[in-house]
C-alpha cells in the first residue's frame, strides 16, 4: 500500500508540474463505441463502465496536458478521411468543454493552459498511412493542428519500417527521410514508437530536431519489438529527444509478452481484431482472462522501465505516455488517467528528487516541442516546402 505521504507529495507536485501525457486514444474509442456520438459518452462525467478517460478522473490524476491519437488502423481504405474525422472529434471535445479542456499548438499554448488551470489538448497522428505518401497532405494535417506523427503504426507504410511487421525498405526509404525532413521543416515532431529499430536510428541520422518516442518502453527491461533499445536511448541526449514510457502491460511485464498474443489469438477467432475495446469485444477478453489469469503489470513494473531509461538516457530525455484507451488491459495502480499520482509517489519512494520529477511530468515535453518550433522557424527561412514524391524519390 503506497504511503499517504508519498501520494500527497505526488499530488501536491502534480499540481505544479502536470503529466503531459504522450498519447491517448479516446478519440478512436469514441469511434468504435458510440461513432462520435459526444452526448453518449458525456466525458464531463464518469465513464468508467466504457473508457479509461473523462474530464473528472484526468483532473484527479493531475494531467495538464494531453496529446490526443488521431490514429486510423493502417487497413482502412480511406485513412485519410478517417484521420480528419479523428481531428474533427478532438476539436468537437475541446468545443464542448472548454473550462476543461484548451486547444494547443505550441509549448507557449501549453505554458498557458497551465496558467490557466486547463488541459492543454494536442494531438498526435500514429501511423505514415495517415498521409497516403503524400507531402501535402501532411503539411495539411499540421495545418488542422497536428504536432507529431508516428512514423508506422503495426504494419508498414512503403517508406518505413515497423517494429511489428517483416523488414521492407530497411528503415526509411529515400522517402521516408524526406518525409522526416519535411516535418522538421513543419515543426512537427516526428514519433518513433511503432517503428523498427532500423528505422528509429535513421530518422536520427537524418533529423535536425529532437524527435519522440510517444509511448514507449525499455527493451532491456522488457525484450518486446515495441520498446526501445539501449543505443538508440544512448542517443537521446545528442538529439534532445525524450522517450516517453507507456504503461500497455505486454509491453512492459516479459510475463504479458506470451499471454497477450495468446489472448490476441484468440480474439481473431472470435472475429475480432485484437486491438477492439468494445463492450462486445472486452467481453472475449474478459472470458479468456478468467480461464488463462492474465500476469498482472504494476506501478512497480512501469517504474522499473524509468529507472533503466534515466540511467541510459538520463533525465532530461523522459517522458510518459500511458496508451489509455488504446489498450484492453492496465497495470494494477494505474487502471486509468486517475493513476499517475500512484506513478509519482512510487518514483518518489524510489529516491527521484521534485526537480526530477517536474522533468518527467512537465518540463520535457513542452522543451521538446519548443525545440522543434526553433528548427522550424530556421528550416522555412533557408527553403521551401518540399514537393517531392515517393515515385521520384523511391522509383
Amino acid at each position: 500500500m503506497r504511503g499517504v505521504s508519498s501520494l500527497e507529495e505526488a499530488r501536491e507536485l502534480l499540481r505544479e508540474f502536470p503529466v503531459v501525457d504522450g498519447h491517448n486514444d479516446l478519440p478512436w474509442a469514441l469511434r468504435q463505441q458510440v461513432r462520435y456520438d459526444l452526448d453518449a459518452r458525456d466525458i464531463a462525467c464518469r465513464q468508467n463502465a466504457h473508457l479509461h478517460t473523462d474530464i473528472p478522473r484526468l483532473r484527479e490524476g493531475g494531467v495538464g496536458a494531453q496529446y490526443w491519437s488521431v490514429y486510423v488502423r493502417s487497413d482502412l481504405p480511406d485513412a485519410v478521411p478517417a484521420t480528419l474525422e479523428q481531428i474533427d472529434c478532438v476539436r468537437q471535445l475541446i468545443a464542448r468543454h472548454p473550462a476543461d479542456l484548451r486547444p494547443a499548438l505550441t509549448a507557449a499554448d501549453m505554458e498557458a493552459a497551465r496558467a490557466e488551470g486547463r488541459i492543454a489538448s494536442l494531438m498526435g497522428a500514429e501511423g505514415g498511412h495517415s498521409i497516403a505518401n503524400s507531402l501535402a497532405t501532411l503539411r495539411g494535417l499540421y495545418a488542422l493542428g497536428v504536432r507529431y506523427l508516428t512514423l508506422t503504426h503495426n504494419h508498414n507504410v512503403a517508406w518505413a519500417d515497423s517494429a511489428t511487421d517483416e523488414p521492407g525498405v530497411g528503415g526509411l526509404s529515400a522517402f521516408g527521410r524526406e518525409v522526416v525532413r519535411e516535418m522538421n521543416r513543419e515543426g512537427m515532431l516526428v514519433d518513433l514508437s511503432h517503428v523498427a529499430a532500423t528505422t528509429m536510428r535513421d530518422a536520427l541520422d537524418t533529423t535536425a530536431a529532437p524527435v519522440i518516442f510517444s509511448h514507449s518502453s525499455a527493451r532491456a527491461v522488457c525484450d518486446h519489438p515495441r520498446n526501445i533499445p539501449d543505443d538508440v536511448l544512448e542517443r537521446l541526449p545528442a538529439n534532445g529527444g525524450v522517450a516517453m514510457v507507456t504503461f500497455v502491460p505486454k509491453f512492459v511485464l516479459q510475463a504479458a509478452v506470451d499471454w497477450t498474443a495468446r489472448a490476441d489469438e484468440n480474439m481473431h477467432a472470435h472475429g475480432f481484431h485484437h486491438l477492439d475495446t468494445t463492450p462486445e469485444a472486452m467481453k472475449v477478453h474478459r472470458a479468456f482472462e478468467e480461464g488463462n489469469p492474465r500476469p498482472p503489470a504494476t506501478v512497480s513494473t512501469v517504474a522499473d522501465h524509468l529507472d533503466h531509461m534515466r540511467e541510459v538516457a538520463g533525465i532530461d530525455h523522459l517522458g510518459i505516455g500511458g496508451d489509455y484507451d488504446g489498450t484492453a488491459f492496465t497495470p494494477d495502480g494505474l487502471n486509468d488517467v486517475s493513476g499517475y499520482p500512484n506513478l509519482i509517489a512510487e518514483l518518489l519512494d524510489r529516491g527521484w528528487s521534485r526537480a526530477d520529477l517536474a522533468k518527467l511530468t512537465w518540463r520535457n515535453a513542452v522543451r521538446v516541442l519548443g525545440a522543434a518550433e526553433d528548427v522550424a522557424r530556421g528550416l522555412r527561412a533557408a527553403r521551401g516546402p518540399s514537393n517531392a514524391t515517393i515515385e521520384s524519390l523511391d522509383g
